[in-house]
């Protein structure tokens, strides 16, 4: 029996080791880190390996903190300062925390100076908006994309950093009932939009 059990701690421990090092890795030989492989509005998006992979810190020429480079919160910051001219009043923080959950649908998110939808809402994703996802077990610091394309029954994303070989688009199916928008996605906790 004992030795079972540290059979199996030891299978754990080497379980984690794995996974940490897949995460910071390249496996897919046909980018390479800091390559830009997508563009929305002429702001691009670079691959970034392994999703744990950390390059050093984007910082503009102001001084205003764009995150880590080619992590998912990079681009998107970096997008609305360059497309939208924004710069969020808290210019820290992962994925997860760019949604406040204490806030009810269609309030003012302060930290990021962005209007915030709940998933459902009754205000329909637009081009532009910034999609927020919880954490999973494997990623503890959530992830956000760019809305790219809305029609009346799916959503379009631009991401950056969504794993060695995601592609930088994908699609989510919309739906409207009771009024409401509902993106298709278990992991969606809503959206923030700069009015």
């Amino acid at each position: 029996m004992k030795r079972c059990t540290y059979y199996l701690i030891g299978l754990l421990i080497f379980g984690f080791a794995g996974l940490l090092v897949f995460k910071k890795v390249t496996f897919n030989r046909d980018f390479t880190v800091g390559q830009q492989t997508d563009s929305l509005n002429g702001v691009a998006v670079y691959y970034n390996g392994g999703v744990g992979n950390v390059t050093g810190r984007n910082t503009t020429s102001d001084g205003y903190n764009l995150g880590l480079k080619y992590q998912c919160v990079e681009f998107v910051k970096r997008y609305y300062y360059e497309h939208l001219n924004h710069k969020m009043p808290d210019s820290y923080g992962h994925a997860k925390d760019f949604f406040d959950k204490s806030l009810s649908d269609g309030q003012k998110n302060t930290e990021r100076n962005l209007t915030q939808y709940t998933n459902p809402s009754k205000t329909k994703p637009r081009v532009g908006d910034l999609l927020i996802f919880k954490e999973t077990v494997f990623n503890k610091y959530g992830h956000v994309a760019i809305v790219s394309k809305v029609t009346d029954g799916e959503v379009e994303i631009i991401q950056q950093n969504p794993g060695p070989f995601v592609q930088s688009r994908e699609i989510y199916r919309l739906d409207n009932k009771g009024g409401k928008w509902e993106i298709r996605y278990k992991r969606n906790l809503g959206w923030l939009r700069k009015d």
